[in-house]
């Protein structure tokens, strides 16, 4: 799993994300445990979903990437509004194939 995304990684995700539907919803209670639990199910099933957090939570969307990305051991893609992309790639049986990153210039003079 990387730690970040190239910007190629995230276009290619943005792209298989977009037809999708939320998976998960983040109410007014905000990010509890079970929602967590939630997200880690759907990304073992799905390794791409979509988050939506409620309108009326306190918390903004942005705000709440560090934690998810903590909690699930995943990569937020993408904010859209009150939509979060979020991946994880399967340990087991990946289906979704990033784009390689490029290589540094340091790593090609080597």
């Amino acid at each position: 799993m990387p730690a970040s995304l190239t910007g190629k990684q995230r276009q290619f995700l943005r792209a298989l994300a977009h037809p999708l539907k939320p998976t998960v919803q983040i109410g007014q209670a905000g990010l509890t445990a079970q929602v967590v639990s939630a997200i880690d199910i759907a990304l073992r099933t799905h390794e791409l979903i979509k988050v939506k957090v409620g309108g009326e939570g306190e918390t903004p969307a942005r705000d709440l990437i560090p934690e998810i990305e903590k909690a699930t051991k995943s990569v937020v893609a993408q904010v859209i509004g009150h939509v979060l992309v979020v991946y994880r790639r399967r340990a087991k049986d990946p289906k979704i194939q990033l784009p390689r990153a490029k290589a540094s210039a340091r790593d090609e003079e080597e």
